[in-house]
Formats: C-alpha cells, sequence, structure tokens
C-alpha cells in the first residue's frame, strides 16, 4: 500500500533501530521508493513521521501480522548487520531495499551476482576489514596519571565499527581502565562496564593527554634497534601496514626516515645505525652464503631443506619398478597426491592416463616422480589451490631428485612442465624450445613435454585433446628411445 504521505524514518540507534523500523514498514505494505531515510546522531530528535490515518501510537506497538513477519537466512542476517556499519548517506535505505526485495521473494537479492546483492557483499566485506584494521592498529598509551583512565586511544576508523573494537579490547584488558576516541564518538571502559558516546573527541588533546607515557620511549628504542635496512621492502611493508594508519601509531614517525636511511646506503651493511657505529669492519655477504651447511637428511621425511614440509601433509616419494627404463618427472604433488603419498593419482593423474593409454605405455611399468616432493599451495575459501614452487625449492629438493635418478639410471627421461625440464637440465630452459624433442643427456635421453594439469586449464575441448595428443606423443617417442635406442 503507497503511504499517502511519504514517511520520514529516522535512524539514531544504529542497526536495532533500522531494524524495527523496517518492520513496522514492512507490515504496512511501504515500498522502498516511497520513504525517506535519515540518520541523527542519538542526541537529536527523533520521530516516526506517519501517515495521518495511521495512529502513532499503533505503528510503535502493534505486532506486526506473522503474514509479513520476514524469515531471512542466517548469511543474508550477517551481511544487513554488517552493511548497517558502512558509512554511507543511503545505507537505510538500501538495507530497506535488500529487505523489501527479499520479502516479495526475490532471493537473488543476497546473491554477489545480483547488482544490490554485490553492493552488500561489498559493503559487508569493506567493514569486517575495517574491523580487523582497528583491532590491529588501535594503540594504547598511558596517561601517567592516578585519574583513569590509565590508557588513552586515538583512531579513525572508515566505518561505525567503534563499538565491536571496543568490546574486543574490554573482553582483553581485564580491570585495566581505557578510552578510544575518534572523530565520531568515543569508548570508555571503567574496569567493569563499557560505555560508549558519539560525542567527537578532540585528537589533540587525547595526544596531549598522553605525552608522558614511560613506556613509549623504550618501545620507540626496541622498534628501531629490530629495524633491519638491508632487508627492507616497501611494497610488502605499505600492504601488511598501510599508510594511513601510521600516523596514529608511535612508531609511524619513525618509519619514513627508516626508510630513506635504508634507500641512501643503510641497505648495504644490514645493520640498524646504533649497530653500524660500533667498531669492527662490515662484510658484505650474500644470503645463501652466509646461511650454514644443513647436514643431509636420512629420509625424505624428515627433510627440512626448505620451508614447505610445514604446510604439507607428508612428503610424496617416487613410485615405480626399480627396473625402469622410463622415468616421468613432474612438477610437484597436488592435493590429491598430498594426502595420499602417491604421485599421479588426482585429476592431472587422470589426463596422464589417458595420454599413455593411446601410447600404449603401461603405467607399472614407469618410475614417476616430482621435481619438488611437498605440495605447495595456498588457500582459497575450504580449497588448496597449487602454488608453483620457488627455484629455490626446486633446488632444495634436486638431492631428492639426483639421488633417485643415480639409482635408478633410467634410459630416458620424460619431463612434464617447465619446471621439471629445468630441474634436470639444472639452468633455466624454455618449454616451448623442447617440446616433444629428444635431447641427448650424458646417460641416456630427455624427452619434454606438456604437464598434464596445463590440459586441465585449457580453455576449449581442441586444446585439452590437443594437449593429451602432445603428451601421448612424448610417451610414445620415450618408449621408443628406451627399446631402441636411438632417435
Amino acid at each position: 500500500m503507497m503511504p499517502t504521505v511519504t514517511p520520514e524514518l529516522v535512524v539514531d540507534g544504529g542497526y536495532p533501530q533500522w531494524r524495527r523500523l523496517a518492520l513496522q514498514a514492512l507490515s504496512h505494505h511501504w515500498p522502498p521508493e516511497s520513504l525517506n531515510w535519515v540518520s541523527r546522531l542519538p542526541s537529536a530528535p527523533a520521530a516516526l513521521q506517519l501517515p495521518l490515518d495511521t495512529p502513532a501510537e499503533t505503528a510503535g506497538s502493534a505486532a506486526m501480522p506473522a503474514s509479513v513477519r520476514p524469515r531471512i537466512s542466517r548469511d543474508l542476517a550477517a551481511l544487513l548487520q554488517d552493511a548497517a556499519l558502512f558509512r554511507s548517506a543511503d545505507r537505510w535505505a538500501f538495507l530497506y531495499k535488500v529487505l523489501w526485495r527479499w520479502q516479495q521473494g526475490d532471493r537473488s537479492v543476497a546473491s554477489p551476482a545480483d547488482q544490490d546483492g554485490a553492493r552488500l557483499a561489498a559493503m559487508a566485506k569493506a567493514v569486517r576489514r575495517a574491523k580487523h584494521d582497528m583491532i590491529a592498529y588501535v594503540r594504547f598509551r598511558s596517561r601517567g596519571a592516578a585519574s583513569p583512565p590509565e590508557y588513552l586511544a586515538w583512531y579513525e576508523p572508515e566505518h561505525d565499527v567503534l563499538p565491536y573494537a571496543a568490546g574486543h579490547f574490554a573482553d582483553r584488558m581485564g580491570k585495566s581502565t581505557w578510552c578510544i576516541g575518534t572523530p565520531q564518538g568515543a569508548a570508555l571502559w571503567d574496569g567493569q562496564a563499557l560505555r560508549l558516546t558519539d560525542t567527537p573527541a578532540d585528537a589533540a588533546a587525547w595526544q596531549a593527554d598522553t605525552r608522558d607515557d614511560a613506556i613509549e620511549p623504550l618501545w620507540l628504542t626496541y622498534y628501531q634497534s629490530i629495524f633491519n635496512p638491508a632487508r627492507l621492502n616497501t611494497t610488502a611493508l605499505e600492504q601488511r601496514m598501510p599508510v594511513r594508519f601510521w600516523k596514529g601509531l608511535p612508531e609511524g614517525e619513525l618509519i619514513p626516515q627508516m626508510i630513506a636511511d635504508a634507500r641512501n646506503g643503510a641497505q648495504r651493511t644490514g645493520q640498524a645505525s646504533g649497530v653500524g657505529i660500533m667498531a669492527g669492519k662490515p662484510i658484505a655477504v650474500e644470503a645463501h652464503i652466509a646461511q650454514p651447511q644443513r647436514p643431509v637428511p636420512t629420509s625424505l621425511d624428515q627433510c627440512r631443506r626448505c620451508e614447505l614440509w610445514r604446510d604439507a601433509t607428508q612428503a610424496v616419494p617416487g613410485s615405480g619398478p626399480a627396473s625402469a627404463r622410463i622415468v616421468v618427472i613432474g612438477e610437484q604433488p597436488g592435493d590429491h597426491e598430498d594426502l595420499a603419498g602417491l604421485p599421479f593419482i588426482g585429476p592431472a593423474g587422470q589426463v596422464l592416463d589417458e595420454a599413455l593409454r593411446r601410447a600404449g605405455v603401461a603405467r607399472d611399468s614407469l618410475y614417476l616422480t616430482n621435481a619438488v616432493k611437498h605440495f605447495k599451495w595456498e588457500p582459497r575459501g575450504k580449497r588448496r589451490l597449487h602454488k608453483t614452487p620457488a627455484q629455490r625449492e626446486v633446488e632444495a629438493c634436486a638431492h631428492w631428485l639426483d639421488a633417485e635418478l643415480a639409482r635408478l639410471r633410467p634410459a630416458v627421461i620424460v619431463t612434464l612442465g617447465a619446471t621439471a625440464l629445468r630441474a634436470v637440465l639444472g639452468r633455466d630452459a624454455a618449454l616451448k624450445d623442447h617440446l616433444g624433442q629428444a635431447i641427448p643427456l650424458e646417460q641416456g635421453w630427455l624427452v619434454a613435454t606438456w604437464h598434464p594439469s596445463y590440459a586441465l586449464r585449457s580453455g576449449d575441448a581442441s586444446a585439452h585433446e590437443a594437449c593429451v595428443r602432445d603428451i601421448a606423443h612424448a610417451l610414445g617417442r620415450a618408449a621408443s628411445l628406451a627399446r631402441d635406442g636411438g632417435a
């Protein structure tokens, strides 16, 4: 029902009040375009302007009819609550629009593929990021005064996340009293109860009240002493600690100068200035030379030559008969291989099996292994996605690959992908320059081809077919070389 007078819904109590007003608006079947949503500070007068034919006392107290009472999903409720903290002039109107569409049966509004759903998800994501940032970058400073609060902090959040962060610190700082000031308000913890106010704090007064903090000089001295200019990566620093937060950090005033010093020569010594002036002669040493020699591990499961073992389930050794004339080398184990401890049993292994079938080569006649023995991956939701191993990780695993090849002494080595090719040749090599060729080695031959996973990533069926055909051809060529030793 379209109201006869445009209602003005005033929100001065955040999400709880918006929810109450939105439910009342739904009970009157007011479409989003018929409403005017207004945000006010709690100190300002607030009222719900209703049509002249609707008694105000009825709208505030009447129960919503069950037929229009919305039942939203838990995920949508979480998105609405987070998005309600997003600073935007039209946030309450937009959230009501989302709720209205849901109430009308349009479930696509909760999908990121929908225009409104995408905006809602982006708002919620920005708020979650702001929550994380405030917890990470708030710095408390001691007032050095007998009267509470003991600690003050100044922070400028991008969104209305002060109550969330205040609750976080209240749970963790015990009976220590503190106050967090922001341009939009403040949070005070007296050791027992948390109080929030929308009265903007005075940044200059906040900072002046913490000048007697006796701990801060010690922290700044410590921060300067642990700074290693030789390992400075400005891009990584600014990604992990964005510049906009520096002004709220005690060490923020030091960082630009330390970066400037590092760029102007301090990187050459890799020492803090206080250490560099000490007696002695600085010696430039490459990082890989400075590392101590590590004893060769006695078994693959005990290998700690690189850091990949930390996130892998287990090392995946090669598999196949000791008498194998052909060794097939891939890049690294995948998710399935990492869990089972066997090479080439996942989707890439299925592509390899198809290529072997076409080439007329029995899988159990081959020795299958990888240049890197641990699965390197990165999280993507609940999945573990393959990540290409770095050259240093390939070099660290060369000990195990060399031992396999020395033990087996194969007639032919088939490398799947560029990583395996470079690992066998011991130098940089472009796969496209060696595809399908028979390359003589000191002992035997090398045949290079695509990794089966390349077929899985192909954009269409024809590209997939071409890749499998090339792999089958290389395997057939290897079988011929192993049989008669000729090209």
